[in-house]
């Protein structure tokens, strides 16, 4: 059996870098993980606060599944970042998103 390194696996099954394939799914690849650390950011917040998610949900008007979905990187908008730190109290805000650089909220 012949062993592949990250790379040569996404070269093979998606495609080389820079062809349309492989541009788009690097793209989808950052945006999951923006999902992901926004939605992290979310949680630490509601955490260090002590809420629950349902106390969250009742703050922003969603129920706690919603709040769940949100925390996990799942539907993610730009409202619903705003709604979630405006109910947690936090008056402006910007991420650190690691390699992907910093994103001001508001």
């Amino acid at each position: 059996m012949k062993t592949m390194t990250h790379e040569q696996m996404l070269d093979k099954y998606i495609g080389k870098v820079g062809t349309p394939e492989r541009d788009e799914f690097d793209a989808e690849v950052k945006e999951a993980a923006r999902e992901y650390f926004i939605g992290e950011a979310i949680k630490e917040t509601r955490k260090k606060q002590g809420l629950t998610q349902e106390e969250l949900g009742e703050r922003m008007g969603v129920k706690k599944s919603y709040v769940s979905k949100m925390e996990s990187g799942r539907n993610i908008a730009y409202s619903t970042i705003m709604r979630a730190f405006k109910a947690l109290g936090v008056p402006s805000a910007s991420l650190d998103l690691g390699s992907f650089g910093r994103v001001a909220l508001w």
